[in-house]
């Protein structure tokens, strides 16, 4: 399957005149990391608190170039195998996991793409294409490429990842447009590929970004998803919104980036509705650096098999409630080493104060759950990467180029 992509791709490229330049020189650009992170939290679902030291965000990355218009993006991801049973994280949930961040997949993207400019008048006009399993051009940057160790709940909500996509892009002065096809449905656990056959093709989703100033973004999505809880196709269908702005700018003698968003997602064409509101903030310098996390995001409460699990797939909508889950995260991050090649070594400290609470009650009561609406989380980690610098995950093509 994918070899026949990657040809059907090549002979798409060659068509429109994209095919690669034999003449130019093949370049590969690589990078890897890993985080060996210390989590404590209070109010479990299990009861009190818990501690877990773990391996996380084991990624590895590779980008082949193939003249001036056509590259190959692969990302291979091992949380499968460091944190089989997910990551301790109150908030988080997803595929069958709540309150553990889900591992992902163990071939995370694999993205081939190609951009032309075109005339335009005046104006620089470019065209751009991809295809491959990856992010879907809705929403935010993967929080993997941001600077928090810990995930934000809104993960779900902000992001469409892992998915069998075919995109198509066009851009012009400060305007980019997105459109693409995809697959629904959800993997069902790290070994998964996205079910193509009665599948591909059933959602979409497109996005507008705009860029004013160096540096400043504006973007705009909407996401039609099929049936992302049930495999075969017969679950709920999600209708998805979000805009955010981000902000990535030299001050003093480091960068401020910052992120502001809203998403919002419906299911059963309203009957569950589920919003989030998240701003981040943070400076870097060369030694050092502070972010800050606020966050406000609903959450479906479904029935659970076991403490920090539900039943996957869903045979019918098992929603028991929704929460609201409010959080602020602080976090630094001290640079204790590094190389000329690209190598690094960063401490971090990360801090999270939150509350849950009931927004639609049903027959979920946090406070029977978790013994309460307070919760908080310390998290200490050391990561080791290799080339790792601004990478944003999930930007292709055209955004890619252009970043």
């Amino acid at each position: 399957m994918t070899r026949s992509l990657a040809f059907g791709f090549a002979i798409a490229a060659a068509a429109a005149g994209l095919a690669p330049d034999p003449i130019s020189a093949q370049r590969i650009e690589w990078g890897a990391q890993l985080v060996g992170a210390w989590h404590a939290v209070d109010r479990t679902p299990d009861g009190g608190a818990l501690r877990e030291l773990r391996i996380v965000q084991p990624v590895a990355t590779l980008m082949t170039r193939l003249g001036p218009h056509f590259r190959v993006r692969a990302t291979a991801n091992l949380e499968g195998l460091t944190i089989p049973d997910g990551e301790l994280l109150l908030g988080g949930w997803g595929e069958g996991f709540v309150d553990r961040r889900h591992p992902h997949p163990s071939l995370h993207a694999w993205v081939a793409e190609a951009t032309t400019d075109v005339g335009c008048g005046r104006i620089r006009c470019r065209l751009g294409a991809f295809v491959g399993k990856g992010f879907v051009p809705f929403g935010s940057d993967d929080p993997m490429s941001r600077p928090f160790l810990r995930f934000p709940v809104n993960h779900h909500l902000a992001q469409i990842l892992e998915r069998a996509v075919v995109g198509l892009q066009a851009g012009g002065g400060i305007v980019t447009l997105e459109g693409a096809l995809f697959n629904g449905d959800e993997p069902e656990g790290p070994g998964q590929w996205p079910r193509i056959a009665g599948r591909f093709g059933d959602s979409w989703a497109a996005r507008v970004t705009l860029e004013p100033i160096d540096g400043v973004e504006l973007a705009g999505s909407a996401a039609g998803v099929a049936s992302p809880e049930h495999r075969p196709g017969a679950g709920a269908d999600q209708d998805k919104v979000h805009l955010g702005l981000r902000v990535d700018r030299a001050l003093g003698r480091g960068r401020v980036r910052g992120l502001a968003e809203w998403a919002r997602t419906s299911e059963l064409d309203g009957f569950f509705v589920f919003s989030c509101r998240l701003a981040e903030i943070g400076w870097s310098g060369r030694r050092l650096a502070v972010h800050y996390r606020a966050e406000a995001t609903d959450r479906p409460e479904e029935e659970r098999t076991e403490p920090f699990r539900s039943a996957r797939p869903h045979l019918e909508n098992s929603i028991l409630g929704i929460t609201r889950w409010t959080t602020h995260t602080v976090g630094l991050v001290g640079r204790l080493g590094s190389r000329a090649g690209g190598g690094r070594l960063d401490g971090i400290v990360e801090l999270t104060r939150g509350r849950v609470g009931t927004r639609q009650a049903g027959a979920f009561d946090p406070r029977v759950t978790y013994g309460g609406e307070m919760f908080w989380s310390v998290s200490l980690g050391l990561r080791v990467a290799v080339n790792m610098a601004d990478h944003r995950m999930g930007r292709y093509a055209l955004q890619a180029a252009h970043h």
